[in-house]
């Protein structure tokens, strides 16, 4: 395979940033619609804890059932029930419904995102893995910007039951296109391989992957921390306004998304471990210096270099998934324990930053976010030295 199928990638592309999209519209939101219904600060965790919750059981599930049945039904059912789910936020009447939605929702993500992630590994071409993960990231990091922005924006001038609405029709539309343009499942690279797909048990063992994983748990755990408390920091710290809170948590974000391009074909052309360690240590940096902030211009600086950090550090990241996936001939299973990791990593930094809050003080919470991130660097480094991809386990059962 010398080219990618552009009309799948554009498909897959379109499917993930909807989705993200979409999320980012409401998720801002749900903290205001749960209070409304009367909700403590608790139920209002756990309104978004059952997300992560359910997400992470059922991401093992459907990641292997995608290596032995194919992408396209679980991308498509998932879309399918995003959409569903918009209309449920709009007709719930209580927090505990809004408990459960959140739950289903968690399982909808667990269809879709790794499965996503899986199909463009498998339609990319040998040694170009560092910019097609670089050019398909740019799908999330765009959800993610667009999102929340035009949550606030359908809130202000229409109601909540708009953005709702309008996170439905973009996963309806997510839908329909990949109903109709991914081709008939039969043709898809995980069907048509020689060899069944590595068990669980041999990618579990496999150092190199728990490498990998330990990296992205590591890093967006410290995502955790910062997208849950830089702006209950930048606001009793320094007063900034909402706008100026606003630009801080979007500017990470922005320049990770904006370097996808450039830095996927550098990962093309250097080493991956190397790039990914380098990276790692930015962030690592990036972090610690939140702590030392005395104003808006050293918090964007801080920001700023996360961005660049996590942009470095990630494109490699994911090349070097990729190449597990093919390798092992388990690329839904390896995207779904990279997903796991990530998910993990949100939740865990999360709660680090809140405890550190309640017990201590919230500077703190940075400072540990940043010797957690040493650590992942240094056990990655530990852990993928010299270490290849787990090869197909010949006695796993066939997937047909």
């Amino acid at each position: 395979m010398d080219k990618i199928d552009k009309g799948v990638f554009t498909t897959l592309f379109f499917s993930l940033f909807v989705t993200v999209t979409g999320v980012g519209i409401v998720v801002p939101l749900l903290p205001v619609y749960a209070h409304d219904m009367g909700a403590s600060g608790l139920y209002i965790g756990l309104i978004f804890g059952a997300f992560s919750l359910s997400r992470t059981v059922f991401l093992p599930y459907f990641g292997r059932r995608s290596d032995r049945q194919g992408r396209k039904p679980f991308i498509v059912a998932g879309l399918c029930a995003y959409a569903v789910i918009s209309v449920a936020f709009i007709f719930s009447k209580s927090v505990e419904m809004l408990i459960f939605i959140r739950l289903v929702q968690g399982v909808a993500s667990a269809m879709i995102m790794p499965v996503v992630q899986a199909y463009v590994g498998d339609i990319t071409p040998p040694k170009k893995e560092g910019f097609v993960m670089g050019l398909f990231n740019i799908s999330i990091f765009m959800g993610l910007s667009l999102g929340p922005l035009l949550g606030g924006a359908i809130n202000d001038r229409f109601s909540l039951s708009a953005a709702f609405g309008c996170m439905g029709v973009m996963a309806l539309a997510g839908f329909l296109g990949s109903l109709v343009f991914l081709p008939p499942t039969r043709t898809e690279r995980a069907l048509s391989r020689g060899k069944p797909p590595a068990a669980w048990r041999t990618l579990l063992a496999d150092r190199g992957m728990a490498g990998l994983a330990t990296f992205r748990f590591t890093y967006t755990a410290c995502i955790g921390v910062i997208w849950g408390f830089l702006p209950v920091f930048a606001d009793a710290e320094f007063s900034l306004t909402s706008s100026a809170i606003g630009v801080l948590v979007m500017l990470g974000v922005l320049v990770s998304g904006v370097m996808q391009i450039p830095l996927g074909l550098l990962a093309d052309r250097m080493n991956r471990q190397l790039m990914a360690a380098v990276g790692g240590l930015i962030v690592v940096y990036a972090v610690a210096s939140f702590a030392w902030s005395s104003g808006f211009w050293s918090l964007f600086r801080s920001n700023l270099l996360f961005g660049v950090g996590g942009g470095v550090s990630m494109v490699a990241v994911m090349a070097m998934a990729v190449d597990k996936g093919n390798a092992s001939q388990a690329m839904g299973s390896v995207m779904a324990l990279m997903t796991m990791a990530h998910s993990a990593g949100m939740l865990s930094g999360s709660l680090l930053a809140g405890l550190m809050m309640d017990l201590f003080h919230l500077r703190l919470a940075f400072s540990i976010g940043a010797v957690i991130m040493f650590i992942g660097v240094a056990l990655f480094a530990l852990l993928s030295r010299g270490r290849q991809a787990p090869e197909p386990a010949d006695d796993a059962p066939s997937p047909h």
